[in-house]
């Protein structure tokens, strides 16, 4: 706990710079294209588009748990794009920030909560996009819709456990992030987005929930129309807050041992 209490404690110190970091790092990664920060919309909507033209259109899939299929998707699919992105950007950040990690008096453990805030603006957008959506096909937000507070602590907590131990290991394995990708590849179809975990037979379903993609992506269908609430899930819960705390502790016993070799390395 105390480990925790520190960690919340740097991050609430470095809040400002946190943001401005984030912020700087979202606008940099379209500067000098025409259309800028459009890109990180665009292509996330076009993905969108091109499995509901596959899915619904050419294999004519039905309505999933009594709504229609993109909706059903689409509330699997956007917590994902986040996960993969956010991962992704946190574990070369180092290499991206290597001037800071060279300067002794910078706190450098905010470098993967950097990355990961910078791509939390795209997806705070997609929830929204998301929640009107749902509104169109006459699906309206209720009580229930404000656990994706909840689901998205989740997903922020998950994903910055995880990209300690990526981060701090990829810097003296580049192929390490190469492996991430394929993982992330991997994780995808591991993850109920695209189909139901409920075509299993409750022999198999244990192998998919220990994911803890898969606590998320069901918790954002049960915010958007399933109508559960997460304490009602309490087994997953405590198993997805468990394996959480997992990550965490040892990512930053990796990050503790690896960093003061973090200088000579980049």
């Amino acid at each position: 706990m105390q480990l925790i209490k520190n960690f919340a404690g740097d991050v609430y110190r470095n809040r400002k710079i946190i943001f401005s970091l984030a912020l700087n790092d979202f606008k940099m990664r379209y500067a000098g294209s025409y259309l800028g920060i459009v890109w990180a919309f665009i292509q996330p909507i076009m993905t969108i588009l091109v499995y509901w033209f596959v899915f619904q259109v050419g294999f004519r899939s039905g309505s999933v748990e009594k709504v229609p299929f993109i909706l059903w998707f689409m509330s699997g699919l956007i917590p994902w794009f986040f996960f993969s992105e956010a991962l992704m950007s946190a574990t070369n950040c180092f290499f991206e920030y290597s001037y800071l990690v060279k300067k002794v008096l910078f706190k450098i453990s905010i470098l993967p909560i950097v990355k990961i805030a910078s791509s939390l603006f795209v997806h705070l957008f997609f929830i929204g996009v998301m929640i009107l959506i749902f509104a169109l096909y006459g699906i309206y937000p209720s009580i229930y819709t404000l656990q994706l507070f909840y689901y998205l602590v989740c997903l922020v907590g998950v994903t910055v456990a995880l990209s300690y131990i990526t981060s701090s290991i990829v810097i003296f394995t580049k192929d390490f992030g190469q492996v991430i990708g394929i993982v992330l590849q991997f994780g995808m179809w591991f993850t109920p987005i695209m189909w139901n975990y409920k075509m299993l037979s409750e022999n198999w379903r244990w192998l998919f929930k220990i994911n803890p993609m898969y606590y998320i992506v069901e918790g954002f269908r049960d915010a958007m129309f399933n109508q559960i609430w997460f304490w009602e899930k309490w087994n997953e819960t405590l198993w997805f807050w468990d394996i959480t705390l997992i990550y965490f502790v040892l990512g930053f016993i990796i990050f503790k041992k690896l960093k003061p070799h973090f200088s000579d390395v980049l």
